[in-house]
């Protein structure tokens, strides 16, 4: 697979993660989370540059990738966010984007008026391109 641009990154990675029988995919934060659901926003930073004065040099796009899940029983959700994890690592791969995943942050609660959401944060980092 050719390097992603910039402008064309979020959808790029919103296709790669497309799994419509378990979850919902956002190129975007929505306005209010929902159960099984991925949220692709980005990170802080945005991008690093590996060379300052080279456009040909691939800069890196960093990511936050919120797997949204509902809350039930302590296994129950635990195990649903392991099984999200696994999937989504599954379609990375098999996407040929160059990335590197560096950490995944332990499960944690989202309380709404809706009801309880258990969220985990995938950090992602892809090369990309200026254009």
């Amino acid at each position: 697979m050719p390097v992603p641009a910039i402008t064309t990154l979020r959808s790029t990675i919103a296709t790669a993660l497309s799994s419509p029988s378990l979850w919902s995919v956002f190129s975007y934060p929505p306005a209010t989370p929902i159960a099984n659901s991925i949220i692709i926003s980005w990170a802080d930073p945005m991008l690093t540059s590996n060379d300052n004065s080279n456009l040909t040099i691939s800069p890196t796009a960093h990511f936050k990738i919120t797997m949204v899940i509902p809350a039930f029983d302590n296994q129950g959700n635990l195990q649903g966010m392991e099984n999200y994890v696994i999937q989504a690592f599954t379609l990375l791969s098999q996407s040929g984007l160059t990335y590197n995943a560096p950490a995944i942050s332990g499960p944690s609660l989202l309380s709404l008026p809706s009801g309880d959401l258990l969220m985990s944060d995938i950090s992602l980092d892809i090369l990309t391109t200026w254009s």
